[in-house]
């Protein structure tokens, strides 16, 4: 079995095998190009996004910087997502995001890992596993998920937390590690935001 094909399978690989190395530099490269556009040039953006990532949906808006190891070639992004500055991605396997998801700045994804062996770290080796996030999700400033990771649908994960477990849906969570806080309820259709109440009049025009 090839290189390539431990890539996506969950196994120890060489991640410098010549032909992959090919590729995350082609990829990196539009990354790179992305980077350097300018807010006035919306529609480079937007074809550059397309070129990149495997999937990714209408009205999707993400702030440069972004940072993605692979590139987003295997980055999955439905539609209506925001991406405020300085997302990384360490996509070397298959990142699943859902329709609406939000992210703050400085948000970390990481899909490698090492083994924790000290010897089979200095051979270069490495394993990925496939993070899958929800529909119309929160995720914070600073937040960290890990490889493996699957978060559902609605869900409010809280600035700064490292997330290494799964999260259900429709719940808050914060911390590290990342803790279920509480679900999201009647109270959160009423405040928006400590004791300032949602007020119909400020969005019904919309």
């Amino acid at each position: 079995m090839s290189n390539l094909d431990r890539q996506h399978d969950g196994n120890l690989y060489y991640p410098w095998d010549p032909e992959i190395h090919k590729e995350q530099r082609r990829c990196q490269d539009l990354v790179d190009e992305f980077n350097l556009t300018r807010p006035s040039e919306p529609e480079k953006r937007e074809a550059l996004l397309r070129e990149m990532f495997a999937e990714i949906g209408e009205d999707c808006y993400i702030e440069p910087p972004l940072h993605a190891n692979f590139g987003a070639k295997f980055v999955h992004f439905g539609k209506g997502i925001y991406v405020n500055s300085n997302l990384t991605m360490v996509d070397d396997t298959h990142v699943y995001v859902g329709d609406f998801t939000m992210f703050g700045p400085n948000v970390v994804i990481a899909t490698a890992g090492h083994p924790l062996d000290p010897e089979l770290r200095e051979r270069g080796l490495q394993y990925n596993f496939p993070v899958r996030i929800g529909r119309n999700c929160w995720i914070g400033a600073g937040v960290i998920i890990v490889p493996g990771v699957t978060i559902g649908d609605n869900v409010v994960i809280g600035a700064g937390s490292v997330v290494t477990k799964d999260l259900p849906s429709n719940v808050i969570a914060v911390g590290n590690p990342c803790r279920v806080l509480r679900e999201i309820d009647d109270y959160d259709k009423q405040y928006y935001f400590k004791d300032r109440k949602i007020r119909e009049e400020d969005w019904a025009d919309e």
